[in-house]
């Protein structure tokens, strides 16, 4: 299955808040019409419910349904409990640590910024949105105009929106240029997208 590319607001009204994917908020009016048809499930099945986690995890962090079985592959054979593995895994690809420094407004802008190599990592050029952070790593700007214009808007925009730099990460200015550290891989209870990511990992399970 590929990328989704089509109306983010369609997704956010089925899956509420996805803050990864776009900053508008559900249409509450499109609510209250869906419970006035007072909807009764017909069996008890928990099939519906990690389905929509499973799709709340691939439209926020923006993956393919290939990608996301990957990871939850890699995080079954890691040690420790999958479900938090497997949300440290996205919330450290380059493209959310961008986002979470608010060098991006969103995943996608953050994709973008990395596709077109306006990035860099220890001061080489990276190019590929999947791209696994770890501590000590260092975010910053290719130098030139054009690159540094479009993420100082962005950082303004995210500062005026008051959207904060997640503890484990740290967003230093240098003289006229932006420079995120990533200091420790982050703690499940700061992830933004709130998720119960064990139904995910249990929509997944015999597939893995």
């Amino acid at each position: 299955m590929s990328r989704y590319r089509g109306p983010r607001l369609k997704i956010i009204n089925r899956l509420k808040a996805l803050p990864g994917l776009s900053k508008k908020k559900p249409n509450r009016s499109g609510e209250r019409l869906v419970k006035k048809k007072h909807y009764k499930p017909i069996n008890s099945s928990k099939y519906p419910v990690r389905l929509k986690e499973k799709q709340r995890v691939r439209f926020n962090y923006g993956l393919t349904e290939r990608q996301l079985l990957q990871y939850v592959r890699i995080a079954r054979r890691a040690k420790g409990s999958t479900s938090q593995v497997l949300l440290q895994l996205l919330e450290m690809r380059l493209d959310n640590i961008i986002f979470r420094l608010g060098m991006a407004l969103t995943i996608p802008g953050a994709r973008q910024l990395v596709n077109h190599r306006h990035i860099l990592v220890n001061d080489r050029i990276v190019d590929i949105p999947s791209y696994r952070c770890k501590p000590q790593d260092l975010i910053s700007i290719k130098d030139q105009q054009r690159s540094r214009n479009i993420i100082n808007k962005n950082i303004n925009l995210s500062q005026k929106n008051k959207m904060r730099v997640p503890f484990h990460l740290n967003l230093l200015k240098k003289k006229s240029q932006y420079v995120g550290l990533v200091k420790k891989i982050i703690d499940n209870k700061r992830i933004s997208l709130k998720i119960n990511e064990l139904l995910v990992v249990e929509y997944f399970s015999r597939r893995v």
